[in-house]
């Protein structure tokens, strides 16, 4: 009967966690700012390509290599390197939000319903999602010293998003003009 408490108690309190957990998550959620053309225009994802070789192998490998290396040196590049790419992992998600934002004005601002497109934005959202759970995982396990970490799907989503966003916006101008 102990054991039953035990791990009811137990439940609750791991619910309870998790519901302030995702509470104090929403509550300060990073907010995005208003959709502005001018940044639309300037967008590129190439800003995320020094992601690509932030934690290769090579530059370790080159350190190690080097006369009076010594571990903690590689340590501390390595902690460096990971704290720059999750910099990196925020600002990816920021500007996701932004072009997701944007696209929603336009499916609101639209005369007609656009239920493909909603469709499509939720496919494109779970992808984006998925890219970044799996960064992460290989991001833990970087930490621990396996492997490396590939951002090229996590780019890919970013990068359809903001084609689609653009083709919209273009649509957007004939029909005006």
């Amino acid at each position: 009967m102990d054991i039953a408490i035990t791990a009811a108690l137990a439940l609750v309190v791991a619910t309870a966690v998790g519901f302030g957990l995702l509470f104090k998550r929403m509550l300060f959620r990073d907010r995005v700012p208003d959709f502005d053309p001018d940044w639309l225009e300037n967008f590129s994802v190439s800003k995320y390509r020094p992601m690509e070789r932030l934690l290769s192998e090579e530059d370790f490998e080159f350190l190690v290599s080097q006369e009076g290396y010594e571990p903690k040196i590689g340590k501390r590049l390595r902690s460096e390197r990971r704290r720059i790419f999750r910099g990196y992992l925020r600002s990816i998600r920021r500007d996701f939000q932004r072009l997701e934002a944007a696209v929603r004005l336009f499916m609101v601002d639209s005369a007609e319903d656009q239920p493909e497109l909603a469709k499509a934005l939720l496919k494109q959202r779970l992808y984006f999602t998925c890219a970044i759970w799996s960064v992460e995982v290989r991001l833990t396990l970087h930490w621990l010293g396996i492997g490396t970490v590939d951002i090229r799907q996590l780019v890919g989503a970013l990068d359809v998003m903001r084609v689609r966003l653009g083709a919209m916006a273009l649509a957007r101008q004939a029909s005006v003009a």
